[in-house]
């Protein structure tokens, strides 16, 4: 949980009141775009508004995550952040029309590297740096691991090895195929979590400071439940207005169309990643990974589907597949990932190579 999440009752009260400001505060800038303003200053207040609604968000998807409690909280919080990166997804797919049709492929992919790079590997970076040495229940992780590996072979990679329709797209009824199958992996996990291997995901360090913290009163979590809705609602129109003009200055600036994904992916990991690496610090490695994994499962298998029944609906081809420099950055990811958390314990080290994976995949994105 951030550091908003696991302050006392009074503390967390005052901390309400700025979660509760940013979405009003970016429904009357939605106010002043449906009312025909326009030029870049409305369109700097749009992006502040998104930043500021998305961590407000996050922060009630916290507080509600913290009164039902590990791991029904990770799962609230990967499940907020899902419903915001479609909302985003989804608005500037139906914004771009065909050239949309590859924005959810960069934005899926870039939330795994992001991910498995980014915040896992700086999560073990600084437990590492931290404690030495860190453990977790090796059993949940590789449950998770093995799932993610699964629906990404399957969404990103497989569109390349079939032939009903050329290129990294599949046809309808492959790709009806491809999305129940990713919510079939994913639900499975979920209920592996949940109910039938819960203990798998719980961190056994003891004397975890988490464990003392008093869960928010009903009256918080009602206003946190009211606010979440409010939140992800003025996300959505809030991605609509600025689809265009960030396309155009990423335009203006050079950058490859899946710079588009990796913006995305990065506004709205950026709360949780601060999440789990703050877990890392405070030696809840257990929770740091359910976080980060949780986050990229969700991503993947709530998000194919949505995008997946779109295309089906507007009748536009979704292309999935990604390129060979791409797969060859996916399977090493997933390859380093995995050995670094074969044992169940980690160290500085492990996080270091995640990290440089991470900066590779970021130099090859934006410079090729």
């Amino acid at each position: 949980m951030t550091e908003e999440s696991t302050t006392a009752p009074g503390a967390r009260a005052a901390l309400l009141s700025w979660t509760t400001a940013l979405p009003v505060a970016a429904w009357l800038v939605l106010g002043g775009y449906f009312h025909g303003f326009a030029g870049p200053v409305l369109t700097a207040a749009i992006v502040a508004a998104l930043v500021g609604t998305v961590l407000a968000a996050v922060h009630h998807a916290e507080v509600i995550a913290l009164r039902v409690g590990e791991p029904f909280g990770t799962l609230v919080l990967a499940l907020s952040v899902t419903l915001i990166e479609v909302a985003l997804i989804a608005s500037m797919m139906i914004a771009s029309g065909e050239a949309g049709a590859a924005i959810a492929r960069d934005t899926v992919f870039a939330t795994i590297m992001l991910v498995l790079t980014g915040i896992v590997g700086l999560s073990l970076f600084v437990g590492g740096a931290t404690h030495r040495e860190q453990e977790f229940q090796l059993e949940g992780v590789t449950a998770a691991l093995a799932t993610l590996t699964a629906i990404a072979v399957l969404t990103l990679v497989f569109p390349h090895y079939t032939t009903t329709v050329a290129g990294p797209s599949y046809s309808t009824d492959q790709l009806i195929l491809v999305a129940a199958a990713s919510l079939v992996l994913y639900g499975t996990f979920v209920l592996t979590q949940t109910v039938r291997h819960r203990g798998y995901f719980l961190d056994r360090v003891e004397g975890n400071a988490a464990s003392a913290i008093a869960p928010p009163s009903n009256g918080e979590v009602s206003l946190s439940a009211v606010m979440l809705v409010v939140s992800l609602v003025a996300v959505v129109l809030l991605a609509k207005a600025l689809a265009h003009p960030l396309e155009d200055a990423l335009g203006r600036a050079g950058a490859p169309p899946s710079a588009i994904g990796v913006l995305i992916a990065a506004l709205v990991l950026m709360p949780e990643g601060l999440s789990a690496v703050r877990a890392a610090r405070a030696n809840r490695l257990q929770t740091s990974l359910n976080l980060a994994l949780g986050s990229a499962l969700a991503s993947i298998g709530l998000t194919i589907p949505v995008v997946a029944v779109l295309s089906i609906v507007s009748g536009t081809q979704l292309v999935l597949g990604i390129d060979a420099r791409s797969v060859a950055l996916l399977l090493l990811a997933l390859f380093v990932t995995a050995l670094a958390l074969r044992t169940g314990r980690t160290i500085l080290l492990h996080g270091v190579i995640l990290l440089v994976v991470l900066a590779v995949y970021l130099y090859t994105t934006f410079v090729r």
